[in-house]
């Protein structure tokens, strides 16, 4: 009650308050892949468009949104002299960008985010065909105001 006679913010919906939405909306990428022995390289761009509305919600926390992002992101998969499980081990790079538009800029307090990626790829096709392919990605992405670091990784059936 302090809180909210302080800041004016109603904060009934901290108490049994309740928030259902829906979205709609979706994605068109134009993909460019470019798969060689040597070197695997694909670059996607996509924009996404998804509008979100709340309905029988609590009177706080009542509205919509038009959630935009335009995105760019590539990578390059190189082999390797290295061979391990039967197949070759892969570097991997990777770049991306994201450029938030309509509700979504500066929602969180930045209006874009990059992010700059390397790691392996061990191609386990030959031994296991479950997990064909297991990727380990250290990525570092920044923007304005904010930066940060993770670990990727993913399987490929």
């Amino acid at each position: 009650m302090v809180l909210q006679n302080r800041t004016w913010v109603d904060m009934q919906f901290l108490n049994r308050g309740r928030m259902h939405s829906y979205g709609l909306g979706g994605s068109v990428i134009l993909d460019d892949e470019n798969y060689q022995p040597d070197q695997e390289i694909d670059v996607e761009l996509r924009y996404t468009n998804i509008a979100i509305q709340t309905f029988d919600t609590s009177t706080a926390v009542q509205g919509s949104a038009d959630s935009q992002s335009l995105a760019i992101w590539a990578r390059s998969r190189v082999p390797t002299p290295i061979s391990l499980f039967d197949g070759p081990l892969r570097a991997v790079f990777e770049l991306a960008h994201t450029e938030f538009l309509g509700d979504l800029r500066g929602a969180l307090g930045f209006n874009s985010l990059s992010s700059v990626g390397t790691g392996f790829e061990i191609d386990r096709s030959a031994s296991d065909p479950i997990f064909s392919r297991v990727r380990i990605v250290f990525r570092y992405q920044f923007g304005q105001n904010v930066h940060g670091t993770s670990i990727g990784l993913a399987t490929s059936f």
